[in-house]
């Protein structure tokens, strides 16, 4: 934990502070100790916190959206993934399929 103390001055975030993210469900550490996306999560709190001004609500509402534009950055590289392993001919006939679906009605 005293690696954690170093990091967390550095990038000028209390202990006290961090934990009271991890209780209101912000930061979720798989470990105990602080990944660097914690971290990195850590700092755009304070970021949006400090320097922007967003309140509590407004933080809650924006890594919110953050973690669903992940979610959804990570079911389109499985998608992708699945998309190379199938042949080309169908591979071909699903981007045929998805440029019409893309065209629709006006």
């Amino acid at each position: 934990m005293a690696e954690d103390s170093d990091k967390l001055r550095r990038l000028r975030i209390e202990a006290a502070t961090l934990e009271q993210w991890v209780a209101v469900g912000w930061i979720a550490p798989e470990k105990p100790e602080y990944s660097d996306s914690d971290l990195a999560r850590a700092c755009l709190i304070r970021d949006l916190r400090e320097a922007m001004g967003v309140n509590d609500e407004g933080v809650g509402v924006a890594l919110g959206l953050l973690d669903q534009i992940h979610g959804l950055r990570r079911a389109l590289r499985q998608v992708s993934a699945a998309m190379q392993g199938l042949p080309e001919p169908v591979r071909q006939e699903v981007l045929v399929i998805l440029r019409e679906m893309d065209e629709g009605p006006a």
